[in-house]
């Protein structure tokens, strides 16, 4: 191809077009949450994100005008697909008796403040010696996650045990954001554990109003079984930046939830918050109930 000399140095001396500047400067911030953490060895955590979280990170990140097919496009590039969710396993079994509280929520998972209802189930990790369980109880407002245990069997202890660190954390609060726990709606599955006689007792005990889903149904605890996906997908599986190694035993599991916790309530960003963390989403709800943010309805928030 024949070109003119004049072509060949205009070419030459000619910038780099704006947006190939801009998406330069995207790709690095994606290339280096891609490498791993000098200290852990590990990718960050925001490389579980789909089109749409990053999209909503980058946003908050030095990008606030990046536009959605942006990020479709610079993602492929940079051969980041997110995290596509596993398939589900039951661990719900069904009590004897047959006798449990009515479902109080009716698959209406939204409240407009923190402490009116909260969400808890259980789900298995393998490890190198056998099964550990792991509990969890949210508040449904801001799906924060309250507490955890975990255990090498599922029983009413276990699950009890995530129940009380629920209550400690909540009543050790201050000012306005002190519980009183009384009255809450505490919402699980049918599983043997929550209709226990023991369990029921303890709720009566704490003032919480028990609330169950009916056999067999995971919508009927949804809100709950999707923490519980978010973190067998993003805190356990294989490739999971959270892991550094195999999980050899119930000590390597409670390392990896103690990091995804801290990670999924202070930093990642959820879609039915409006891309806020649980943290940030109550302490908006706070600060407006506090006057220090113009009157909002908290309701709307998650808008």
């Amino acid at each position: 191809m024949k070109v003119s000399a004049r072509t060949y140095r205009g070419w030459k001396q000619r910038q780099p077009a704006s947006r190939a500047i801009a998406d330069a400067r995207i790709l690095n911030v994606l290339h280096d949450l891609q490498q791993p953490d000098p200290k852990t060895g590990k990718p960050k955590p925001e490389v579980l994100y789909g089109r749409r979280k990053m999209r909503a990170w980058l946003q908050r990140n030095g990008f606030p005008d990046v536009s959605k097919h942006t990020v479709d496009r610079l993602m492929r590039d940079a051969g980041m697909n997110g995290l596509v969710r596993g398939r589900r396993t039951v661990t719900t079994i069904r009590a004897k008796d047959k006798v449990r509280a009515k479902d109080l929520l009716n698959r209406n998972f939204h409240t407009d403040s923190p402490d009116k209802v909260w969400i808890t189930g259980f789900t298995y990790v393998p490890t190198g010696v056998g099964f550990t369980y792991v509990s969890f109880v949210i508040d449904l407002f801001s799906r924060r996650i309250l507490s955890w245990a975990s255990s090498t069997s599922h029983d009413t202890e276990f699950v009890e045990e995530a129940l009380r660190m629920a209550l400690w954390q909540r009543r050790k609060g201050s000012g306005s954001r002190k519980s009183a726990v009384q009255g809450i709606v505490h919402h699980s599955d049918a599983g043997a554990e929550y209709t226990s006689q023991r369990y029921t007792q303890t709720l009566a005990e704490e003032g919480l109003v028990p609330s169950i889903g009916s056999i067999g149904d995971a919508f009927d605890n949804a809100a709950a079984e999707t923490v519980m996906g978010l973190f067998k997908n993003e805190a356990v599986a294989r490739d999971s930046p959270f892991r550094s190694g195999s999980l050899a035993s119930k000590t390597d599991v409670d390392d990896v939830i103690v990091e995804w916790a801290h990670w999924y309530n202070q930093a990642r960003l959820h879609s039915t918050l409006g891309y806020r963390t649980p943290v940030e989403f109550e302490e908006l709800y706070y600060n407006e109930i506090n006057g220090t943010l113009p009157d909002v309805d908290a309701s709307k928030l998650a808008a």
